[in-house]
Order: C-alpha cells, then structure tokens, then sequence
C-alpha cells in the first residue's frame, strides 16, 4: 500500500516549483491532494496532471480566504491530514530603500500566510495527528544582504514552526520546518532577472553567483526538497525541526 494512502495534504502555492515537485511527490504515494494558489491556471494545470488533486482559488494573507480554503479542501477529500504552507514570496532591495509596503508584502505572503493557513486546518491537523510542514528557506536560519523583510519573514516562520511543534507535539501533531537555500524555481528565475537588470550582470553570471551561494556551490532542485517533506509526511518521531537543504 502507498504510504500516503487514506491522507488529504493541503499544499499551498501548489502551482508551480517546490509546491508543484511537492504534489508530484505525495501523489506518487497515494495522497489526495488540494493545491491552492491566487491564480487558477497553474494549480489547474498540476491538479489535471494528479491523481485525486483538487484546485482551489485562495489568497493566504486573507484569514477569511483560508477558511474557504480549507472547506473546500473538506467538501472535496474529506478532514485535511497534512499541511503543507509553501506559498511565498520574494523581494529585494537596500534596507535604507526598503518600503513599508515592501516590507508588509514580505510579512503578509511569508509568515502571516503560513499562519492563515495552517491555522484553517488545524482542527482537522489535530484530531487525525497529522502533520504540518512549513517551507521556510535558509533566509529563516541565517542573513542575506538585501532581502531583510524576506529574511525577517522566513526567521518568523522557523519560530513559528518551533512554537506549534511544542504546543501541539503533546496531541500527536508534528510541526517541522524544511529550509532550502537557492532552488532553481520560477522565482529563482525572477530573482536571476532583477539582478541581471540591477547589475547589469548576464542572466548566466547571476544564476552561477545564486548557486555558489549554496554551500555545494549549485542550485537545489525542486524534487530535492519535495523527498524531505514526503519523508516528513510519512515518519515517526520527528518533530520541531529545522531541515536545512543547501548542499
């Protein structure tokens, strides 16, 4: 029998990158799926390509949004099992240039979109003993220059992660943190494309600077990322973690 087989996972930013690897993965294992974006196109797309996988319209940094979300997820594959907080956002500038909606933008998608949408499912989480995995970066583990409200967002979701795994380990939950260094994503691609435009570096030198940034000097890959949360999904006694993917 798959290993996930009888689970519902709620995947948030579910339409493309770690999100999308991420539904591949748990799907292989047998998972039925509800993969929620702002855009419908792209969660639609990778729905269409799954097994039992449903899209759902939601904006994390609305409460109320993520509890449609959620009854939604319910009306199509029953109490929700897994969480998966995924959905992100990154911008970069100076601090002296940093702007309050800039910064606000980084809290609302990073963090307080983690929150909303763990928090919509957390009643069903809870009596199943299921699990909520957040998808932090290494941004929530140490500084990067010029992405400080990425950074301070990211920091927040670790202590977020941290703060459910202790309150909610005593009921059977396991709350963990998976924390990749630079994946090669779209939004990596949009990153690469504001540098080049910024630096006047080629698109290729921007890329290679990313990647040796990583302690293994390249990019991590999607798929790398989504076997460490498929691992989180389906072991025992974890909890409270921060796992680094940065090699």
């Amino acid at each position: 029998m798959a290993a996930l087989s009888g689970k519902h996972a709620l995947i948030t930013g579910g339409g493309s990158g770690i999100g999308a690897a991420i539904a591949q993965a748990l799907a292989q294992e047998g998972a039925a799926l509800t993969l929620a974006g702002r855009r419908a196109g792209p969660i639609e797309e990778v729905a269409a390509k799954l097994g039992k996988a449903t899209a759902v319209v939601a904006d994390v940094t609305d409460a109320e949004s993520c509890s449609a979300m959620a009854a939604k997820a319910r009306a199509a594959h029953g109490p929700i099992d897994i969480v998966i907080a995924n959905a992100g956002a990154a911008e970069s500038a100076p601090a002296a240039q940093i702007s309050a909606e800039h910064w606000q933008r980084m809290i609302a998608v990073n963090l307080t979109g983690a929150f909303n949408a763990v928090q919509a499912a957390l009643a069903d989480v809870t009596v199943r003993k299921g699990r909520i995995i957040f998808i932090a970066s290494t941004a929530g583990l140490r500084g990067y220059p010029y992405v400080a409200a990425y950074c301070a967002a990211k920091h927040g979701v670790v202590g977020l992660a941290r703060a459910l795994s202790s309150e909610l380990g005593p009921s059977g939950v396991a709350v963990n943190a998976v924390c990749p260094g630079f994946t090669d994503t779209p939004l990596l691609a949009a990153s690469v494309e504001f540098i080049a435009a910024k630096t006047g570096k080629s698109a290729a030198d921007a890329r290679a600077a990313l990647a040796r940034d990583n302690p293994g000097g390249r990019l991590i890959t999607p798929q790398e990322v989504a076997a460490k949360v498929l691992w989180l999904c389906t072991a025992d006694g974890i909890n409270g973690q921060t796992i680094e993917i940065a090699a």
